[in-house]
């Protein structure tokens, strides 16, 4: 069954992100091989070398954190087991695409098995995660949010829970402080003094919008930066929600916003 998957998966996902024989994607590096002794989450584990690695640019349903009054969300037990079944005792190779190591000491890597199994690809492949990137690590973004996308339409693992609903600009008040994908219509756009925003509604006071640093919208290719391309159009943008003049994603790379309609 794990071999008819991972050969599923490789007919799925797109020649750049695949690793086999020729050797890992072009966009990522070598980190060498270790093997997993403990799966910590879904998007977490450690190995015998002590380092712990953190599965970069996916989100799994999180496990109560020790000594805080966190919840488990709906999901996270069937997302370690899947994880702790694929690579528990197993070699798995370390692979970069940015940042090499976050502020907890936890390595930030994209994870292959030995037979060359994309962990990150195959856990959203069952829609046991979402797509979680950040600026300084976006390599392979547009394959993993193809492989969320797929599981999300066949409203696989957590797409049948209704905490994981992509939410409209309405509904996005009601989720501040949360982590959530939100689909609308752009109807306005501006930059002011270099800051970019994204308006959904007609009163930006109000309205959910999306807003980009100066030093964020630099990193849009050049012809984006007016940010015309989205007026008028349905897009689906991912973040943490806030509220800041009605409910707001502050958005830090553009794959964080995604195009679904001319």
């Amino acid at each position: 069954m794990r071999i008819i998957l991972f050969l599923f998966t490789l007919l799925l996902l797109p020649a750049s992100a695949q690793a086999g024989a020729d050797g890992l994607p072009a966009a990522l590096t070598d980190g060498g091989m270790a093997i997993v002794v403990e799966v910590v989450d879904g998007d977490t584990v450690k190995l015998d070398d002590g380092r712990a690695v953190r599965l970069v640019g996916i989100q799994a349903p999180e496990l109560p954190r020790a000594g805080t009054d966190s919840k488990k969300w709906p999901g996270a037990d069937e997302a370690k087991q899947v994880l702790a079944d694929l690579i528990l005792g197993q070699p798995v190779r370390l692979a970069y695409g940015g940042r090499k190591e976050d502020r907890y000491g936890r390595r930030l890597a994209h994870l292959y098995t030995q037979d060359g199994l994309w962990l990150q690809g195959e856990l959203l492949e069952r829609g046991l995660a979402r797509v979680y990137s950040f600026a300084d690590n976006r390599a392979l973004i547009a394959q993993m949010l193809a492989a969320e996308r797929r599981a999300r339409d066949r409203r696989q693992g957590i797409w049948q829970h209704p905490v994981y609903a992509v939410l409209d600009q309405q509904t996005a008040a009601q989720h501040i402080g949360e982590y959530a994908l939100v689909e609308g219509m752009v109807v306005d756009n501006a930059v002011v003094r270099g800051r970019g925003f994204l308006n959904f509604g007609a009163d930006y006071r109000t309205d959910f919008t999306i807003s980009i640093a100066p030093r964020d919208l630099k990193r849009f290719p050049a012809a984006d930066r007016s940010l015309d391309r989205y007026r008028g159009r349905l897009v689906r943008v991912r973040g943490w929600i806030e509220w800041r003049n009605g409910p707001m994603i502050n958005v830090t790379h553009p794959e964080q916003i995604e195009v679904l309609a001319p």
